[in-house]
């Protein structure tokens, strides 16, 4: 079922169209430390810019961009990562994939995944009447 599979499907890699298209009009440009590869195309649109893509290793998740290759995806600037960018900043944290989903992601004190009780409403609240006005 693979190559029926990546005929149709775009949320665990790329699809055959954008495999062809890729082979066809990218240039291999970089990978990621979590194997993502980046391409540009060959040559500019008529703005002058290049058309950038990522093709993911595994499932399709902007948020698994590092923010260095999202600069580079996005023309901020047009140094590919490794080489002539500024080091990160001591204060700067590693980024993180979005949790939304997973044990990990944040659940608020009144979440069902972490009991459903909530703080009772302390009296403050006065509802709006029309009839009030």
């Amino acid at each position: 079922m693979g190559v029926f599979k990546n005929i149709f499907t775009w949320w665990e890699g790329q699809t055959f169209g954008t495999w062809l298209h890729t082979r066809t009009r990218g240039v291999r440009v970089g990978e990621d430390a979590e194997g993502n590869v980046y391409y540009q195309a060959r040559k500019p649109e008529p703005s002058g810019y290049y058309r950038r893509w990522v093709t993911y290793n595994g499932n399709n998740d902007a948020s698994r961009i590092p923010p260095e290759w999202s600069g580079w995806l996005h023309n901020t600037h047009d140094a590919v990562p490794g080489g002539g960018l500024a080091e990160p900043h001591a204060w700067e944290a590693d980024p993180l994939p979005n949790l939304t989903g997973t044990p990990l992601a944040y659940r608020p004190k009144g979440a069902l995944e972490s009991g459903g009780k909530r703080a009772a409403a302390t009296g403050d609240y006065e509802a709006w009447s029309p009839d009030a006005a």
